[in-house]
């Protein structure tokens, strides 16, 4: 059961499942089952868990296999999420935070996504998968993007979400500074109103609304984008994230600059197939600007990183 198509089901648990040679029926919020359909069967959660399904789940409890539920962010921990936006911080305690206890009185078993959410609740005895890419996004892996001509426009590109408020605040002076140093720089965003006010007087900026997950594959499957940003504070709730904007920038054709660290460590060698810099808004902006003046360099880094999907 998912909210919507989302990256948490096609990177962590379609592969997942496909690898257990599980027959799959994908099932959305207001899409219930009728109760003789569980019979035998495994529900699995994707981070949300709505009213309705959880009331159609205890009811049928004794009619299933087993029960399932599967976070990629910490999101049992106040804490983590105190000093989100108040809409996201509702939506958690709604769907995810205050069913804990119900998941206990289920025996329900825990998938996480890192490495540190699988040490954090290991009282849970949880079970670690690791991101795939989607067979369907695969064929980008071998694409050529290196359009960019010597003087000819470079795009730069933050994708994040509504959890990355702080990230996004840290990295405007960055963008400032490059786009100022370098006149063949664009700078691409996803975010609200309150984004585009961030970047209000910063010249060269594209503000793009924000979309749902299929619309956000068909984007990266355009040619164009460069040079991706995932810059990652040391915060509660940023310590339990996934390594998977290495997959959504590399599958876009572009070369990544990731925040040094346990999360982007796992998965990207410095200089081999990535930059990976600490949170120091000078280094960044040197580093942006390196990868800018050398495609060489680039295009080795992403040749690198393509072996690692």
């Amino acid at each position: 059961m998912e909210e919507n198509a989302n990256p948490s089901s096609d990177y962590f648990v379609l592969p997942y499942l496909q690898s257990m040679g599980q027959i799959v029926e994908r099932r959305q919020f207001v899409d219930l089952p009728a109760a003789d359909q569980l019979h035998g069967t495994n529900v699995l959660f994707v981070r949300y868990i709505p009213a309705a399904w959880r009331r159609l789940i205890t009811v049928c409890r004794d009619q299933l296999a087993g029960v399932y539920f599967f976070m990629d962010d910490d999101l049992f921990s106040w804490r983590s999420f105190a000093r989100m936006p108040l809409r996201y911080q509702w939506k958690l305690l709604r769907f995810t935070w205050r069913h804990q206890r119900w998941l206990r009185s289920l025996g329900a078993k825990l998938l996480v996504s890192t490495s540190y959410l699988q040490e954090r609740y290991a009282q849970w005895q949880p079970q670690l998968l690791s991101p795939q890419v989607p067979e369907a996004l695969l064929s980008l892996v071998h694409r050529d993007d290196e359009t960019d001509m010597l003087d000819g426009p470079i795009t730069l590109f933050y994708h994040g979400s509504a959890s990355h408020g702080a990230d996004l605040e840290w990295l405007r002076p960055v963008i400032a500074e490059i786009l100022e140093r370098d006149e063949r720089l664009v700078f691409e965003v996803i975010g609200d109103s309150a984004v585009n006010r961030l970047f209000r007087g910063v010249q060269r900026v594209h503000v793009l609304h924000p979309m749902k997950w299929p619309s956000y594959q068909a984007l990266i499957k355009r040619p164009g984008r460069t040079i991706g940003l995932a810059p990652l504070l040391d915060t509660p709730f940023n310590r339990a994230r996934a390594h998977t904007k290495f997959l959504d920038i590399t599958l876009s054709g572009a070369v990544g600059i990731y925040a040094q660290g346990p999360v982007y460590g796992s998965a990207v060698t410095h200089e081999s197939n990535g930059l990976l810099l600490p949170m120091e808004q000078g280094a960044w902006v040197d580093g942006v600007l390196r990868l800018a003046r050398d495609g060489d360099l680039r295009t080795r880094l992403l040749e690198e990183a393509r072996k690692c999907l």
